[in-house]
C-alpha cells in the first residue's frame, strides 16, 4: 500500500516529536516503509506538498482533502497552518527541508542505537532480569533503550521518560529504594544487584 505523506508531513512529524520530547526515534519522523514485507510505503517523503498539488492540477486529478487537516482542534492542523508559516517566515524557506533532513539523520542514529541495544541486551541479562552493574557500564544513550527493550520482551510497552528514569535510578542512584510501579500492574524491583519484574 502506498501512502501519500510528503516532505511537509515529515517536517510536521519531526516538530511534533520535538514538542513531545520523545527522543531520537520520535525525531526520526515517519519511516519510508514499514510493516511486514514491508507492507506500507511512503514514496513521496522527498517531495513537497505544493509539488504534489501542482501535479494533480496538471494531470486533471481532484485529490481528496481530509477535513481534519483544517480542524484547529488537532495539533497537527495548528502546526501546519499556524506554526510552520511563522517558522518559514522567520527562518527561511529551507526550514521544511532542514526538518526533513533531521528526520533522515535521526533515523540513522536511532537505527544504529537500536541495533546496539539488541546485541547488548543478552549480555546484560542475568538470572531472569537485568544485571545492574553491567547496565550501569553501558553508555547513557543505551541504558534507557535497554530497560525499555527488556520490559517490552515481557509485555510492558509505552514506558514514558519519567518511568524509564525511575527504573534507571534503581541502577545508577541505588539507595535501597522500593521498586517502580509500571503500567499494567507491573513493578520493577532490585534484588541482589539484578532488576526483576514483579507481576
Amino acid at each position: 500500500m502506498l501512502l501519500g505523506h510528503t516532505l511537509d508531513d515529515q517536517a510536521e512529524t519531526v516538530l511534533l516529536g520535538l514538542a513531545r520530547g520523545s527522543g531520537t526515534r520520535s525525531l526520526a519522523g515517519m519511516p519510508a516503509h514499514f510493516g511486514s514485507a514491508p507492507q506500507f510505503w511512503r514514496p513521496l517523503l522527498g517531495v513537497r506538498r505544493a509539488d504534489t498539488e501542482r501535479a494533480c492540477v496538471e494531470w486533471g486529478l481532484s485529490p481528496w482533502h481530509d477535513p481534519q487537516n483544517r480542524d484547529d482542534r488537532f495539533t497537527r492542523s495548528r502546526l501546519r497552518h499556524r506554526v510552520l508559516p511563522v517558522l518559514t517566515a522567520e527562518l527561511g524557506e529551507g526550514v521544511i527541508e532542514a526538518l526533513a533532513r533531521t528526520a533522515t539523520l535521526a533515523t540513522q542514529d536511532a537505527d544504529y542505537l537500536d541495533a546496539l541495544t539488541s546485541s547488548d541486551l543478552t549480555a546484560i541479562m542475568g538470572d531472569g532480569g537485568l544485571d545492574c552493574a553491567r547496565l550501569a557500564d553501558q553508555p547513557a544513550a543505551l541504558q534507557g533503550r535497554l530497560v525499555r527493550r527488556w520490559l517490552a520482551t515481557v509485555g510492558v510497552v509505552g514506558l514514558d521518560f519519567e518511568r524509564t528514569a525511575a527504573v534507571l535510578a534503581l541502577v545508577t542512584r541505588w539507595r535501597g529504594q522500593k521498586g517502580v510501579d509500571l503500567p499494567g500492574g507491573h513493578r520493577v524491583v532490585r534484588r541482589a544487584g539484578v532488576l526483576f519484574l514483579d507481576h
